[in-house]
């Protein structure tokens, strides 16, 4: 998990900083112990595999509430607030790539994209309001006594079933960062290619 950078590519141009790489390596890594002890806890055939049950849904449950703080600890960074910035504006420009991405026009000129595309704002948004809701009724669920039967009942249900929901975004995630090797290379080391940019996100004034 070294954030040494690599050589940039030729003609690069910076993407990410030191720390935003390190918020969004610490959340993959807390988001990930939550996803596996989660599918430990409720798929039988993993469940048996567990010797110490209580240990798992401990870890599970200190995961989850230490998952916001990275993103908390990244706000100090001047850099990860301008891109927090960016995330959170949605212009005529997004609109025209979701028409796009809805009609599976995959030509270039058809999907105009600044830093993040529409497709990232959106996952970025749900993503970050379903942490906040699975923290919230995970709270529920571990205070037992200070919420009512019917609370904790609602609370469980919603927890579980939008955790699978977020399991299977989050797959859906991984495989886009599979298939591009320049974003990926981007988180990595900070950089990407001028031409990469250029191509993918040619409103960006890297």
């Amino acid at each position: 998990m070294s954030l040494r950078a690599e050589a940039p590519p030729a003609a690069a141009v910076r993407r990410f900083s030191r720390a935003e790489r390190l918020v969004h390596r610490t959340t993959a890594l807390l988001m990930g112990v939550c996803v596996v002890t989660a599918a430990f806890l409720y798929v039988p055939q993993l469940a048996q595999l567990v010797g110490r049950r209580e240990l798992v849904v401990r870890v599970h449950e200190w995961a989850g509430l230490a998952l916001p703080a990275p993103v908390l600890a990244g706000l100090a960074s001047r850099a990860f607030r301008a891109d927090l910035g960016r995330l959170d504006r949605f212009g005529p420009h997004d609109r025209r790539w979701l028409r796009a991405a809805l009609r599976r026009d995959r030509r270039r000129e058809s999907r105009p994209a600044g830093k993040f595309n529409a497709g990232q704002k959106l996952y970025a948004a749900w993503i970050a309001g379903a942490t906040l809701v699975m923290l919230g009724t995970g709270l529920l669920m571990w205070f037992t006594r200070l919420t009512p039967v019917v609370w904790r009942t609602s609370a469980t249900f919603v927890h579980d079933w939008l955790a699978l929901t977020v399991g299977v975004v989050l797959a859906g995630h991984i495989g886009m960062a599979l298939g591009d090797p320049e974003a990926r290379r981007g988180m990595r080391t900070g950089s990407v290619s001028r031409e990469w940019a250029r191509r993918e996100h040619p409103l960006w004034r890297g």
